[in-house]
């Protein structure tokens, strides 16, 4: 957390066969209120990148462009330390102390 804006930060790698291809450290745009909307935050910007680079790899795939020896199986793994924020993503409802998060934040709830 950086004292004088008291933001988190937060930070993200994501990985295509084994290899970094995309990755951020920064300060959040928001105060968080708990540990636990801190880390939902963070897991909600790392997904906002990996969605659509799922869908482009899909994409590539569909149209016959040549990947690697065999076509890859499109799957992402997120790790997220904070049980509460993995619990708030798993079961997605509005609680008493979690209501206040943007909305921006839920895309990646289906």
């Amino acid at each position: 957390m950086d004292s004088l804006t008291t933001k988190s930060s937060a930070g993200f790698v994501i990985t295509f066969a084994g290899c970094p291809i995309s990755w951020a450290s920064k300060l959040q745009t928001e105060v968080a209120l708990s540990t636990t909307e801190a880390e939902f935050i963070a897991l909600s910007e790392g997904l906002h990148h990996t969605i659509p680079l799922m869908g482009l790899i899909t994409e590539l795939q569909d149209k016959g462009v040549p990947m690697l020896m065999c076509l890859p199986e499109i799957n992402c793994r997120v790790f997220e330390d904070n049980n509460r924020a993995l619990e708030l993503a798993k079961t997605p409802k509005f609680r008493p102390r979690t209501k206040h998060i943007n909305i921006k934040y839920w895309h990646f709830v289906e």
